[in-house]
C-alpha cells in the first residue's frame, strides 16, 4: 500500500475545509473554487480529467461537491486521503448549520443577516455561471455537442419560466442517451465503409 506524506494529507484537509466553509450556493457554486484550487493553483489534477470527474459526479448519487471531494483526495492521498477530503469539505456545513439551529429564529430575524443572504444568492449566481462558462469555454466545439448545449439551455430556460417540474437528471440522461446513439451510429458508418472498400 502506497504510503502519502502527512504534509499532503494536510494540505487536502486544510484546502478542502477552506473550500466548504467559503462557498455558499451547494456543490455546483464549488466547482468554479474546486477547478481554481485542484487544476490551476495545486495542479493535483488536469483539466480534462476534472470535467470528466464533475460529469461523473453529477451523475452518481450525492452532492456533487463530496463526490469530487473524494475523487480527488483518493487521486492526490489514496483511502485517507479521500477519506479526509471528505469529511473536511462536509465539516464547516455542519459547524455552521449546528451554530445556527440553536438560536434559529433569533439568528434569521436579524435585518443584517437577512441582508447578507440576498448578497450571498447573488454571489452564488455568479460562481455557477462562471463554472458554466469554464466548461463552455473549455469544451470542444462540435456540431453535435453545440445543438446538445444549446438545446438544454433551451429547455432548461422554457421549463423555469413556464413551470414545468422537469429533473435535471433526464437532462444527463437524454444527453448521456444521445451521446451513446451518435457513437453508435459511427461505428455502423465506419463498418459500412470498411465493407464498401473491401
Amino acid at each position: 500500500m502506497k504510503k502519502y506524506s502527512f504534509k499532503t494529507l494536510l494540505d487536502l484537509a486544510l484546502s478542502y475545509f477552506k473550500i466548504g466553509l467559503f462557498t455558499f450556493g451547494g456543490g455546483l457554486a464549488m466547482i468554479s473554487l474546486l477547478e481554481h484550487e485542484y487544476v490551476e493553483k495545486r495542479k493535483w489534477i488536469e483539466k480534462e480529467e476534472f470535467e470528466n470527474v464533475v460529469t461523473i459526479a453529477e451523475s452518481t448519487p450525492g452532492p456533487v461537491a463530496i463526490n469530487c471531494a473524494t475523487y480527488i483526495g483518493y487521486k492526490v492521498g489514496g483511502i485517507l486521503g479521500s477519506i479526509i477530503s471528505t469529511v473536511a469539505v462536509c465539516l464547516p456545513s455542519f459547524i455552521i448549520i449546528y451554530l445556527i439551529s440553536l438560536f434559529f429564529n433569533a439568528f434569521m430575524g436579524l435585518k443584517a443577516v437577512q441582508y447578507a443572504f440576498q448578497g450571498i444568492q447573488a454571489g452564488v449566481i455568479f460562481l455557477i455561471l462562471n463554472a458554466g462558462f469554464k466548461f463552455f469555454k473549455g469544451m470542444e466545439k462540435t456540431a453535435f455537442n453545440l445543438v446538445v448545449f444549446f438545446g438544454t439551455s433551451i429547455c432548461m430556460l422554457a421549463f423555469g419560466f413556464f413551470g414545468v417540474d422537469f429533473s435535471s437528471i433526464f437532462f444527463l440522461l437524454i444527453g448521456g442517451g444521445l451521446g451513446l446513439l451518435v457513437y453508435l451510429i459511427g461505428q455502423v458508418v465506419k463498418r459500412s465503409k470498411k465493407g464498401e472498400v473491401k
